[in-house]
């Protein structure tokens, strides 16, 4: 019974995680309630995990990275990329990709992602190259850095934490080094080979900045005295060429029928490109009518611009919207419009379109990361959003960051802690801890900057580890690695590697890869008990798989740069899948080698 009730809220949690309108953070919590309202785990057990030592040490580590780029570190090395734009395009892609897995090696890959996006628009720009053709080269390179050392990605450590709790050697700092280098080199050789010809190269028209590919969602209203009230929505619909993909009248959502009368005072929801939005703002008889508005002067005045920001992972005003952080008020700023990768996009409109009963507009919406706003305002309110921590500026404008003099003592900080916790001078947790208050101390960076960490990692990774152990517990584990075993009878032990892999791979899209990997981790253990062989090349060869989903773009690296690079969804497919091919087939046979299929 308790394995199927395991196996039930496996189902459960795949379905809550791949639904976008369900936040990480609710799902997390449910899988943990539901195991212990189960009955398959006490409340301690369903609760130890977010106590461990190793979530602790992911916390502090988060918070540490932030000092890194509020010093300046990466912002340091990124500018610099540029230089070699002059030996062409594919030298710069390559040496942004090497430059990336480098941090990402030390650092989150959805980290040193965000922190790198900025300085990637700016330094293609410069350079001339598509931003289509590099951002999701800088995701890929974060994924593939994670692979080399311990510390690379949170998954590396939740892994080796259970390990560990099993009883079992946890990973070496270095013990993924032998196989995640060739990764590296192998992923980045692809990348920049296949990349040429697979990865699109979209542009703005001469003079737009770049926007003119994305898709943003705008409310307008048309007033009581607008030269179209008494005409048809197809005046404005068709005779403009604006998308109006419904009306709001009194309270009440009306279809946009090219046939419908306007009589005034209605609320037009638009989706289109940067040029519609700009076009609704400036046409006579339609008004983009914000909540609370600037003065004509500061929006329309010498030193108003227009401005692309992303949300990035931790920032306030994820889950909150723009009403209620007084967004206006707090940043001087309008919001033209929003834009959402597809799947989240679609949902929003039909958030809008039930507004009837929801009350739903543009300024109520929840945020999320990956969001893109299009705002405009005084050129010194954006300048002010420079740090970066609560919205990025997506165009291309240097900011120096305000602590450059800190930096060499920030990377100090932060090398000396890792080296404290590995070496075991003194337990993660504690070294992570330490070099965080120290940072703080220091005034690499303020305390509420190091606490605007993502704590959604925080809570899914606590919550995966819970649902692992009851795997363990319940024998659900067991269970499956019995019938994945049968495989080896066939295939032998490397047929089971491989399934283990492409199941990790499958389940990191919807899950996660720290969610996937603690998922098929018991299985992979049990399937090495049945076969009789050692469990470490199947331990490793899951978490090396979890670093290594390219095909999607629901990886939170790859949700950053989504909007940012004008991708699309098939564009992950064409370019993810020969790398996810030419990676998993290059793992089958590569971990073996290094971790040996020993008799247990």
């Amino acid at each position: 019974m308790s394995i199927a009730l395991v196996l039930a809220v496996i189902v459960v949690a795949l379905v809550l995680f791949s639904m976008d309108s369900i936040p990480i953070e609710f799902t997390s919590l449910v899988v943990v309630c539901l195991l212990a309202l189960s009955g398959v785990l006490t409340p301690a057990q369903a609760f130890e995990g977010f106590s461990n030592d190793t979530v602790i040490f992911i916390f502090t580590l988060l918070a540490m990275t932030q000092g890194l780029a509020a010093t300046g570190v990466v912002q340091m090395v990124g500018q610099r990329m540029a230089f070699f734009a002059r030996f062409g395009h594919q030298a710069f892609v390559l040496a942004m990709m090497g430059v990336v897995a480098v941090f990402s090696a030390f650092i989150s890959n959805t980290v040193t992602t965000a922190a790198f996006l900025p300085v990637a628009i700016g330094a293609a720009q410069r350079a001339k190259v598509p931003r289509s053709k590099v951002l999701l080269p800088l995701a890929y390179a974060s994924m593939l850095g994670g692979t080399v050392l311990l510390f690379g990605t949170s998954t590396n450590l939740v892994v080796s934490a259970a390990l560990k709790r099993q009883g079992m050697a946890p990973i070496g700092v270095t013990e993924l080094a032998p196989v995640g280098l060739p990764v590296v080199l192998l992923g980045i050789a692809v990348v920049v080979l296949l990349g040429r010809w697979l990865l699109p190269a979209r542009e703005g028209k001469p003079g737009t900045e770049g926007f003119t590919l994305r898709d943003y969602l705008t409310e307008a209203v048309v007033p009581g005295d607008s030269r179209y009230v008494g005409k048809p929505l197809s005046e404005i619909s068709e005779g403009l060429g604006l998308r109006v993909i419904g009306v709001v009248r009194d309270g009440e959502t009306l279809d946009a029928k090219p046939s419908y009368v306007l009589t005034g005072e209605e609320r037009l929801l638009v989706e289109g490109r940067r040029e519609d939005v700009l076009r609704v703002k400036d046409l006579q008889g339609i008004e983009l009518r914000p909540d609370v508005r600037l003065s004509d002067a500061e929006l329309e005045g010498p030193e108003s611009m227009l401005a692309e920001v992303g949300v990035p992972p931790g920032s306030p005003l994820v889950g909150r919207s723009l009403k209620e952080t007084l967004f206006v008020e707090r940043f001087g700023l309008v919001a033209l419009g929003l834009h959402r990768r597809p799947g989240i996009q679609r949902l929003t409109k039909l958030q809008l379109l039930r507004r009837a009963y929801h009350r739903h507009s543009l300024s109520t919406l929840p945020l999320a990361v990956g969001d893109v706003l299009l705002l405009r305002g005084p050129r010194q309110k954006v300048a002010e959003l420079a740090p970066g921590h609560t919205l990025m500026v997506l165009e291309g404008h240097e900011y120096e960051p305000p602590r450059y003099a800190k930096a060499l003592l920030a990377v100090i900080i932060f090398l000396g802690s890792l080296a404290a916790g590995s070496l075991g001078w003194v337990p993660l947790s504690l070294a992570g801890l330490t070099g965080m208050l120290l940072m703080i101390a220091t005034g690499c960076v303020d305390a509420r900057t190091a606490f605007r960490v993502d704590w959604r990692v925080v809570l899914l990774i606590g919550s995966m580890m819970a649902l692992g152990l009851a795997m363990e517990v319940s024998g659900a584990g067991k269970f499956i690695g019995d019938h994945v075993a049968r495989l080896g009878q066939y295939g032998g032990p490397r047929a089971v590697l491989a399934l283990l892999m492409l199941l990790t791979i499958v389940l990191s899209a919807p899950m996660s890869n720290q969610a996937a990997a603690l998922v098929v981790l018991p299985v992979a253990l049990n399937a090495a008990a049945q076969l009789g062989v050692d469990v470490r090349p199947f331990a490793m060869g899951v978490t090396l798989a979890a670093s290594c989903s390219f095909i999607t773009p629901l990886e939170p690296s790859c949700v950053l740069v989504y909007g940012p690079g004008h991708y699309r969804f098939t564009d992950f497919f064409r370019l993810g899948t020969p790398l996810t091919a030419v990676l998993v087939v290059f793992l089958v046979f590569a971990v073996p080698v290094v971790w040996p299929f020993h008799a247990a």
